[in-house]
């Protein structure tokens, strides 16, 4: 079997578990997810199945959607409410002047990574050192908050929707927001509702799709075709010949093929019949196989 599968993770459950549990419901050996989810996250969790797990390395960088929950008043080593008490502060600010921080955050702005990351350095995961007790100096990179709402509160628990750009974390953004007031906080609950192009409506629910495998269904009509992440680049057909010579490694001559081709562009390349052949890349005149796409 062959595809992309979206999970809607559940809590308390690490994206590595949830890919066990896949490879057991698919009989597949080859798992392996985009973008992994903390424990503590729900959501949209994109699984690559079969021979799609070979274009884990090259999908294309998508925006990614989250709603997150967080209080005021606290901070911890973690960021998030999983962690250790680190400080606690009085709360004198209004809903208004929290909307007006969590505002000042939109566009581009520098982060720093947390401590609890898997960002490496000097070869070792962040959160490796984090906890052996050791705390390093990480460079803020620059990401996007290209939506940043604050919804109605539940409870006592501030929400806000994020759209953002690769590598944000939630938590860091949440703590900065705490900063920002003088009060601290910790980010509580963490839902992605959007990555590598699929949302929440495009989710399984890992519960079903075992009752599914136990009731004898073909699992293969839970899968999505791969070229499904890639839909932001071109479609491109070429002929028959140029299929076999392709499916074989073979670069074609850009100039035998039918439609134009941009310089140094990455296509969906399709044969005649319709088959997705993989990702193909325009260099020196040549089209260029990036990866093909064997079952």
């Amino acid at each position: 079997m062959t595809g992309i599968i979206c999970i809607d993770k559940p809590q308390g459950m690490t994206s590595f578990a949830v890919c066990s549990r896949l490879r057991k419901i698919f009989g597949e050996k080859k798992v392996g997810h985009a973008g992994t989810l903390d424990p503590l996250a729900t959501g949209v969790l994109p699984v690559m199945i079969g021979g799609a797990t070979k274009f884990l390395s090259h999908l294309p960088e998508h925006d990614k959607g989250y709603r997150a929950e967080f209080v005021l008043g606290k901070t911890t080593d973690t960021l998030d409410i999983t962690g250790n008490l680190t400080g606690e502060f009085p709360v004198n600010c209004s809903d208004e002047q929290v909307r007006y921080a969590i505002e000042s955050f939109k566009g581009k702005i520098m982060q720093v990574p947390p401590m609890y990351s898997a960002v490496s350095v000097g070869g070792k995961r962040l959160y490796e050192l984090a906890r052996s007790g050791v705390e390093v100096e990480r460079q803020s990179r620059e990401i996007e908050i290209k939506k940043l709402d604050m919804l109605p509160k539940n409870g006592d628990y501030y929400v806000i929707d994020v759209l953002c750009s690769k590598g944000t974390y939630i938590r860091s953004l949440i703590d900065d927001i705490g900063k920002k007031l003088g009060t601290g906080a910790v980010m509580t609950s963490l839902c992605r509702t959007q990555a590598c192009g699929f949302s929440l409506a495009d989710c399984n629910d890992l519960e079903s799709l075992f009752a599914a495998k136990e009731a004898g269904e073909d699992m293969q009509k839970y899968l999505l075709p791969v070229e499904n992440v890639f839909l932001q680049f071109e479609k491109l057909t070429v002929s028959q010949a140029q299929s076999i010579r392709f499916k074989n490694g073979g670069a074609l001559d850009a100039e035998r093929i039918k439609s134009p081709i941009g310089e140094n562009a990455v296509y969906r390349v399709y044969s005649p019949c319709g088959e997705f052949l993989g990702l193909g890349m325009e260099e020196n005149s040549q089209l260029k196989v990036k990866r093909l796409l064997v079952e």
